[in-house]
C-alpha cells in the first residue's frame, strides 16, 4: 500500500510546486462521458493516475456497469486524513473517491465486488478492505 511518505519522497512536499511539477488537468475521453455521465470532462490529478484511471473508467463499461457508479466525489485535495496526522493520498492527486453517499468512513461499503474490480484491476487498492473501512476510496497501487 502506497504511503504518504511515499508519496513525499517521489512528488515532495504537497504544495503549488508539487502541483506545477506533478499535475495535469486530464481531458477526459469523451466517450468515457458519454458512457459516465457522472466523470467531469475534466480531472485535475496526478499524471500517475490518468493511464490506471482509464483503465477503470473502460473496465466499468466492457464490464456493463455504468449504472453502480453513482457519484464522483473527487480527486486533489491537500490535507491530512481524516482524525490522523499523516497526508491524504487525495493531497498528491493519486487517489479518488465515489458513490461517497453510500460508502462513508468506518462504515460498511455498500459497493459491489464488481465495481470494485474494476479499480483493483487497473492498479487501486481500495479502502473498503482497511481495518478502518474507507469504501469510496480508491488510491494507486504503487507508484
Amino acid at each position: 500500500m502506497v504511503t504518504s511518505k511515499q508519496c513525499i519522497q517521489k512528488y515532495g512536499e504537497p504544495n503549488v510546486q508539487m502541483e506545477y511539477k506533478h499535475m495535469v488537468l486530464w481531458d477526459v475521453p469523451d466517450w468515457i462521458n458519454k458512457e459516465l455521465p457522472v466523470i467531469p470532462n475534466k480531472i485535475y490529478c496526478n499524471k500517475d493516475l490518468v493511464k490506471p484511471l482509464q483503465q477503470a473508467f473502460e473496465n466499468i463499461i466492457k464490464r456493463g456497469l455504468q449504472k453502480e457508479l453513482k457519484t464522483w466525489d473527487g480527486c486533489f485535495n491537500i490535507r491530512k486524513k481524516r482524525g490522523l496526522k499523516s497526508w491524504s493520498l487525495h493531497s498528491w492527486a493519486i487517489a479518488i473517491d465515489i458513490n461517497a453517499a453510500w460508502n462513508g468512513l468506518g462504515k460498511q461499503p455498500l459497493m459491489s465486488l464488481a465495481l470494485v474490480k474494476c479499480f483493483t484491476d487497473a492498479g487501486f487498492d481500495w479502502g473498503g478492505t482497511w481495518t478502518r473501512k474507507d469504501g469510496m476510496h480508491f488510491q494507486l497501487k504503487q507508484l
